[in-house]
């Protein structure tokens, strides 16, 4: 067997042995694309979403928060006004 023989032997070897490969890493690769990076995209636009609306909320909350403390001050200091007059 000559060389160029035995490198077409083993090049059609290959080429039979990475088929198989070569079909897997494609349905893979599809796979990914039409089924796994769309529902990634979902999922990270449910977060952002979220993400967006607990974060305006937080904003809300530390106001409120803000506001009871002044009244929580305002409520004590006419508390203790009351008591004197009474």
């Amino acid at each position: 067997m000559t060389d160029n023989e035995l490198l077409l032997t083993l090049s059609t070897l290959f080429d039979k042995k990475l088929k198989p490969i070569e079909q897997r890493l494609t349905s893979i690769e599809l796979t990914l694309e039409n089924e796994i990076k769309p529902q990634l995209q979902n999922i990270q636009a449910c977060y952002t979403s979220t993400f967006d609306r607990y974060k305006n909320q937080v904003e809300g909350y530390e106001a409120m928060q803000s506001d009871i403390d002044i009244i929580k001050k305002v409520v004590t200091e006419h508390s203790e006004k009351l008591q004197k007059i009474s």
